[in-house]
């Protein structure tokens, strides 16, 4: 089809106001899908994503529409997630468009991830069309939504279209917006073929497909190709679109999205963002592609160290669907060989555990999450820590500097008081607060991420029944007291346990660990002291109690001091048995710390 008919646009909202749904209807609209092949969220192909309602991957889709003036318009559209930890699935799929649908729940309003998805969209010079959805709730307030999406995200009112995904309702409005306001694709003006690969899996019979947008020249089968970022020429065996599934085409031409599959066996070979040209005559390479930093690091291990090789191989299939997952080899004292790897948020990585489980019947313990921290040693140089077992001795560092991000909280006003209590607990400062509407507050707030790693988000949902929501950015590192906190068991530091903390916080996290050692670690002979330390400093403390034989049982009657010679006995022999006697701890005791 030629570029004047072709559309390409992304949905952006934030988490739960409609994305799916919409996307549904339009496929539907479109007779892109049958009415008997329609199911509720279509597009979401993992049983996570329906489980949780959530999109976590981005889904490329290619629908034909007959518009009211009689064209023939090809419309690719691709649904994004709406969770701040996939924020890069959603920056890399709006690189492929030109113009994004900006969904907002007539009922809850502007959220916290809308304002950060239009900033991204506004940032790659998008034409944002908002779409106001649910106006068919019983408490949707559609005249207080149009005068926020004015307030806040600096959007005239008179450009939203009214809908209800699941009513149908506006559906025909909306694709005559796309079609009317978003730009058709115009060439880059390079002397050949340049397309973007915005995302990639694996197959286990094509090897890897490549999602591409073609934005200079033309992609078909038999052309040699070359992969700029990592330098590859291969020959293209097939390309062709989704409808949602894939189907063959004969070429995909300027302004198109669709897939390539090329004798590529290796996920590595594929960066996400790469740009694809003609082998012979090279053009440059297309702007925009970032390299993504992991935040959040954690180890992960299997229960069974057989699996090691096993699960090296399922992470290597992981990766490809999802290039912001990084890791790399380690090995722990306690658990025996496994991986660090980095995510980019919690929800993160509670998805790549929740499918190396499912998806790939992994075993799997991982430990306590960490973000990176800067120390700069005493002789100048400054090193990047992510694991608590590298961090040096305190007479050799200088300075530790932690990640710091700016958090968006949106609550209702009665909750303003307990949101600044518990921003304050996590060493934040709200910056300013302002006034969204009549019920809501935006606070903006500046804390350590290290902080909102853990229970941040839960409590904000439980502090506000739900209404509250929240999302951050990074804003670079700054200087602070952080420990690292060691639990040593019978005088030995366990290195599973040991983690970095903010000096303020390290007695509560040592008592809280030690007690929780206390209940797993079993019984010994002779009495286990379980101590948490910071440096040479023990600052908590708890002792399970030796297993004791009652040795004065055969005697009965006679002098006291008969009983006490065989206690005072049996005590040097405890005495002599904790010098020399190790403890062992079951793996099921690092498996309960590490949940707790």
């Amino acid at each position: 089809m030629d570029a004047a008919h072709i559309r390409n646009f992304s949905i952006i909202a934030h988490i739960d106001h409609g994305k799916t749904t919409l996307s549904d209807r339009l496929l539907h609209r479109t007779g892109t899908i049958a009415t008997r092949d329609m199911k509720e969220q279509l597009l979401d192909a993992m049983d996570l994503e329906k489980e949780r309602g959530i999109t976590i991957k981005a889904h490329p889709v290619t629908m034909l529409y007959t518009a009211r003036d009689g064209e023939v318009y090809e419309l690719n559209l691709i649904d994004t997630p709406g969770h701040v930890d996939f924020a890069y699935e959603v920056s890399r799929s709006l690189t492929a468009c030109e113009g994004a649908l900006l969904i907002i729940d007539a009922a809850q309003g502007v959220e916290a991830q809308t304002v950060a998805n239009v900033h991204l969209a506004m940032k790659l010079n998008l034409e944002v069309i908002p779409v106001i959805n649910k106006i068919d709730l019983p408490h949707a307030d559609i005249p207080q939504t149009l005068q926020q999406l004015e307030d806040i995200i600096a959007i005239p009112k008179e450009l939203a279209v009214l809908a209800s995904a699941k009513e149908g309702i506006g559906i025909e409005d909306i694709l005559e917006a796309v079609v009317k306001r978003v730009p058709a694709p115009k060439a880059t003006g390079a002397p050949s073929l340049q397309a973007l690969v915005f995302d990639s899996y694996f197959d286990t019979y094509k090897g890897v497909v490549s999602h591409v947008r073609v934005f200079n020249g033309e992609l078909r089968a038999g052309m040699m190709v070359k992969l700029l970022h990592s330098g590859k020429t291969v020959e293209i065996k097939e390309v062709g679109s989704f409808n949602p599934k894939p189907y063959v085409r004969e070429k995909l031409q300027l302004g198109e999205t669709g897939y390539i599959t090329a004798n590529i066996k290796s996920p590595a070979e594929v960066k996400m963002g790469d740009t694809i040209t003609d082998a012979r005559h090279p053009s440059p390479e297309l702007p925009g592609f970032k390299e993504i930093h992991p935040m959040v690091f954690s180890g992960i291990y299997p229960i069974n160290t057989s699996d090691y090789e096993h699960l090296k191989v399922n992470l290597s299939k992981l990766q490809l669907n999802d290039s912001a997952f990084v890791y790399q080899s380690e090995s722990s004292v306690a658990l025996g060989f496994g991986f660090r790897c980095g995510f980019l948020g919690l929800l993160h990585l509670e998805i790549v555990q929740e499918r190396l489980r499912r998806e790939y019947g992994m075993d799997i313990i991982t430990t306590y999450p960490s973000v990176v921290y800067k120390v700069t040693f005493t002789d100048g140089t400054v090193k990047e820590i992510d694991n608590p077992a590298f961090m040096p001795a305190v007479n050799y560092i200088l300075k530790i500097e932690e990640p710091m991000v700016e958090a968006f909280v949106i609550c209702p006003n009665e909750n303003i008081g307990d949101m600044m209590a518990l921003l304050s607990e996590k060493r934040g400062s709200a910056e300013h607060t302002e006034t969204l509407d009549a019920r809501r507050v935006m606070i903006t707030s500046k804390l350590p991420l290290n902080e909102i790693l853990i229970d941040f988000h839960d409590r904000i949902k439980s502090m506000t029944r739900g209404y509250g929501s929240m999302d951050y950015e990074e804003i670079g590192y700054q200087e602070a007291d952080m420990v690292k906190l060691d639990m040593l068991v019978n005088m030995e530091p366990v290195d599973a346990f040991s983690c970095l903390v903010h000096r303020s916080k390290a007695e509560s996290r040592g008592r809280a660990l030690a007690a929780k050692l206390k209940e797993v670690i079993p019984s010994q002979q002779f009495s286990v002291a379980i101590q948490a330390a910071i440096g040479g400093k023990i600052i908590a403390r708890e002792t399970v109690s030796a297993m004791r034989k009652d040795v004065t049982a055969k005697c009965y009657g006679g002098d006291i001091s008969r009983k006490r010679k065989l206690l005072e006995k049996q005590k040097e022999g405890k005495k002599k048995m904790k010098m020399f006697g190790s403890v062992n701890i079951p793996q099921e005791a690092f498996i309960e710390v590490l949940k707790a």
